[in-house]
């Protein structure tokens, strides 16, 4: 199981437009686009690079934006896991 990062370690190694929900103990992206269906073309491609790392954020679609929350839950905090997935979202998001 992965170690979990302490805030000044999610605060560093957190990618570009994530924050630290301190309080829930995850960290969080909303993603903006043009189209609803935009939205959920990028939700569904979340959800296969999700799968194929056998780790499951939270996806919240609405018009035009899709908010991403990362935990991982079996180590009780935000891990390398959600790390590295966060920075494979901004990748796909671009």
């Amino acid at each position: 199981m992965a170690d979990v990062l302490d805030a000044d370690e999610v605060a560093a190694e957190s990618p570009e437009g994530w924050s630290h929900d301190a309080d829930a103990d995850e960290i969080a992206r909303t993603f903006e686009f043009d189209s609803y269906l935009a939205g959920v073309g990028f939700a569904s491609a979340a959800g296969g690079l999700a799968e194929e790392a056998f780790h499951h954020p939270t996806i919240t679609v609405e018009w035009r934006e899709v908010e991403v929350r990362l935990t991982t839950h079996d180590a009780g905090g935000v891990t390398t896991k959600d790390i590295d997935l966060a920075e494979r979202l901004n990748g796909i998001a671009d």
